[in-house]
C-alpha cells in the first residue's frame, strides 16, 4: 500500500518500509506516521536570544531538543549531522511527559518551556502537538525553529499551541528556493498564517552569491512590513559548513542590508559578527 504525504510540498509516495525525502514520514499500518516521535538527538538549555528570538522574554532560557530529518537540502545548513542522516538508531527515546517533566525541573535555572529546533521540527509534527499540548497545562512556553516548508494541515496542529516561532526566510526568489529544494510559497504562508496568532521573527543567513543582493533584501523587507513591520528580522552571517565552499558572508555587505530593511522594518538585527 502506499500514499502520497500530504505533510508539505512534496507530495512524497510513502510505502510500508519505505521514507519520504525527509527520512522521518512513513506508512505503518496504513497510516502516514512519524519515525521520529519522541525520539531525541540534542537537547541543550539555551538562552532564548541563541534561537534567535531578540523580543520574546529576553534573557530567559528554554530547553531546546531536536530530532534529525529535514524536508529541505541547503547545502550550508548548520546542523547537517543531524538535519541530513537518518539517525533512528542512535537518538534517545522520551516521552511527551518526560520532556515536559524535564522542563518543569529546569525552571530554577531561568527555564520558561520547550523549542523544538536543530533539524526540521514540523515534520515531526505529532510529538510537537502533544508535547505542547502538556506544555501549557503546565504554564511552559512553547518555541518552534523552523524552515516553515510545511503544509496547512500541520499548521492546524500546531498553531494554537505555539508561543513564538522563528521561521528560516532563507530566499525571496523562487529560484532561490529551487536550489534548495524548497517552496517560497510554502514559508510566506507559514509566516503569514504564524504572525496573526503568534509572537513570530524571522532569520535570512546571508550567502554570499545566492541570496546577498540589495534588490532581494529591499523586496523581502517590503513584504515583511506588508505583514507587520514590528515583525523582527534577523540577518545573519553565513559561515562554510557541509557542502557550501563560499568564503563568510562580507560584514559590510551585511550592514548594507541591514540599512535596506531598516526602512521597512522596526526591529533589524545582526547575527554571527
Amino acid at each position: 500500500m502506499s500514499e502520497k504525504c500530504d505533510i508539505c510540498f512534496r507530495g512524497c509516495t510513502l510505502e510500508e518500509g519505505r521514507n519520504g525525502y525527509c527520512k522521518v514520514r512513513t506508512i505503518k499500518d496504513g497510516k502516514n506516521v512519524s519515525r521520529s516521535y519522541g525520539l531525541i538527538s540534542s537537547a541543550a538549555l539555551d538562552p532564548i536570544e541563541k534561537k534567535p528570538l531578540a523580543l520574546f522574554e529576553p534573557g530567559s532560557y528554554i530547553l531546546s531538543v531536536g530530532s534529525y530529518g529535514c524536508n529541505l537540502s541547503c547545502p550550508f545548513c548548520q546542523n547537517h549531522e543531524i538535519s541530513q542522516n537518518d539517525l533512528y538508531s542512535s537518538c534517545e527515546r522520551v516521552s511527551a511527559q518526560e520532556l515536559v517533566r524535564q522542563a518543569l525541573r529546569l525552571k530554577a535555572y531561568d527555564n520558561i518551556g520547550i523549542a523544538f529546533t536543530y533539524n526540521e521540527p514540523l515534520i515531526n509534527y505529532e510529538f510537537i502537538r502533544d508535547t505542547f499540548e502538556l506544555c501549557k497545562e503546565h504554564d511552559l512556553k512553547t518555541v518552534l525553529i523552523t524552515s516553515g516548508a510545511v503544509n496547512d494541515c500541520v499548521l492546524d496542529e500546531v498553531l494554537p499551541l505555539t508561543d513564538a516561532w522563528n521561521i528560516d526566510l532563507k530566499s525571496f526568489t523562487e529560484k532561490g528556493y529551487k536550489d534548495l529544494k524548497g517552496d517560497l510559497e510554502s514559508v510566506k504562508n507559514c509566516i503569514v498564517r504564524a504572525s496573526r496568532v503568534s509572537h513570530v521573527e524571522i532569520t535570512t543567513l546571508v550567502v554570499p552569491g545566492r541570496n546577498d543582493s540589495a534588490k532581494e533584501m529591499e523586496e523581502e523587507a517590503k513584504w515583511i512590513a506588508s505583514i507587520n513591520p514590528d515583525i523582527p528580522l534577523h540577518i545573519t552571517r553565513y559561515f562554510p559548513r557541509w557542502k557550501e565552499k563560499e568564503e563568510p558572508t562580507d560584514i559590510d555587505k551585511l550592514k548594507e542590508l541591514e540599512e535596506i530593511a531598516k526602512k521597512y522594518l522596526n526591529h533589524v538585527f545582526l547575527g554571527n559578527i
